[in-house]
């Protein structure tokens, strides 16, 4: 049976992508960043995941305002890598997993959540910037992808409480699919950061990471936000924070951070947050430690 070994919360800024392209990984300014991705891809290359389910965002690049989903999933045997006006980016299109794709979708809708299924559709950076951060790509991608795209551009958006219950969702097609396959899933977006408006430019680092702390160890509460909550802590954009809940949804109970960056050098606060399920023998083995101190 497949399962889901692990989550990774990541912003999915586009000059990520440029500066990567453009091997800027060693310059002063992007180190910080890149450094901060090296352990989660260190974790991937140990624990070769078969698949990464991405909860991610369409910036208007397969999607437009005429017919906006609020959830899709991709099924394709591969995603061509979007031009989005910079040219063509030097990687290979994502593969993809027709059986696993087509098992999400049907356990989806049987679960009740109607989604809608898209082909031959360019993946944008909402998936395709931190994505050769974390895994190698030469000649080909490792594994394959499973891309679900959120509405979090044109109201009326799904909830956060929606987005956490996808997860839960997508978490029980995993698990119920008859092959042996280990799953990571991954939610893109935020953190704080307003592009346009009299805020542009505004982050909230103590909100961030305040966002950070309840994720792992209170989700509920970030459940109960209102899109209006979450734009007035973190800017108008920081609303794609509501995609790391179906990740969060996807991982369900406890869990614990492995792995935490925080760079905030631009107009968006870039993060990257690598989380493991806490299994039983761990929980036993932390009760102990506490009981005994």
């Amino acid at each position: 049976m497949a399962r889901i070994i692990g989550g990774i919360g990541t912003s999915h800024v586009p000059t990520i992508g440029v500066a990567y392209d453009k091997g800027k990984q060693t310059d002063p300014a992007w180190a910080p960043l890149f450094d901060g991705y090296k352990p989660v891809a260190a974790w991937l290359a140990e624990h070769k995941p078969d698949a990464l389910v991405f909860f991610y965002n369409d910036h208007a690049t397969s999607f437009f305002f005429d017919l906006y989903p609020t959830f899709a999933l991709g099924i394709g045997e591969s995603f061509e890598v979007a031009d989005e006006g910079a040219g063509k980016r030097p990687l290979p299109p994502l593969r993809g997993d027709l059986d696993l794709q087509i098992h999400i979708a049907e356990s989806l809708v049987n679960d009740e959540f109607d989604i809608a299924t898209f082909q031959d559709r360019p993946i944008d950076h909402g998936c395709a910037s931190p994505l050769p951060l974390m895994w190698p790509h030469d000649p080909d991608w490792p594994g394959t992808v499973v891309p679900i795209a959120i509405n979090v551009l044109q109201f009326p958006l799904p909830t956060a409480r929606r987005c956490y219950k996808l997860g839960q969702a997508v978490k029980r097609a995993i698990e119920s699919y008859p092959v042996d396959l280990k799953v990571v899933v991954v939610g893109t977006g935020g953190l704080s950061h307003q592009v346009h408006g009299e805020r542009t430019g505004f982050n909230d680092e103590e909100w961030d990471r305040e966002f950070l702390d309840l994720f792992e160890n209170d989700p509920m509460r970030l459940t109960r936000l209102t899109h209006a909550d979450y734009i007035r802590r973190g800017g108008a954009e920081s609303v794609e924070q509501i995609m790391w809940l179906a990740m969060r949804g996807a991982l369900e109970g406890p869990i614990r951070s492995i792995h935490q960056n925080y760079y905030l050098a631009t107009t968006t606060a870039m993060t990257v947050a690598l989380y493991e399920p806490v299994e039983p023998l761990y929980q036993d083995a932390e009760k102990l430690s506490v009981a005994a101190q």
